[in-house]
């Protein structure tokens, strides 16, 4: 069990499982984007460990780039999606995979693949560590998803509870 700021948080997803899947997840990218370069997008701040170790499962050329909106407060989503970093590559033609650390009720990735597509890319594929099926209200195709898992919060991996618990090696869920 971890503590952040006032909550505590169970073991949810070991450091192994993670690597396990991620090496997975870049194996299929390997194999879908053969003889492509795509560009990895980023959403910050969650993604960043989990878009880190996916570059790495991943053998083909890639430029990574990144992106930064917001739209949770404490433990749930404000329901509105703030731009705070924006798009500053031609994409134009060019294939994309948005990496984002967890999709919940899809409104987030659904503003995200608005902005994408006025750059005229591709392809636009999705990759997810983390997708809450229950919690979707925004219909998605993604591609590509690690784990899915309940709608519960969970921290660590890049994802945080006000800030806090992104440099967690495994993923924990809310204590009941």
């Amino acid at each position: 069990m971890v503590e952040v700021k006032d909550k505590q948080f169970v073991p949810y997803l070991s450091e192994a499982e993670l690597s396990q899947r991620i090496a997975t997840l870049g194996a299929k990218i390997n194999n879908d984007f053969q003889g492509k370069e795509p560009v990895l997008l980023g959403i910050l701040n969650g993604a960043f460990m989990f878009l880190s170790d996916l570059a790495k499962a991943i053998d083909i050329p890639v430029e990574i780039q990144f992106i930064k909106v917001a739209s949770y407060e404490a433990t749930a989503s404000t329901g509105q999606v703030k731009n705070l970093i924006g798009l500053n590559v031609d994409l134009e033609g060019r294939d994309v995979i948005v990496v984002e650390d967890i999709v919940d009720t899809g409104l987030s990735m659904k503003h995200i693949l608005g902005l994408v597509a006025e750059h005229n890319p591709g392809k636009i594929a999705i990759a997810t560590l983390l997708l809450k099926p229950e919690a979707l209200i925004e219909p998605l195709d993604i591609d590509y998803v690690g784990f899915e898992i309940p709608n519960k919060f969970v921290v660590g991996y890049g994802l945080d509870y006000d800030g806090l618990g992104r440099n967690l090696k495994e993923i924990y869920q809310l204590k009941e």
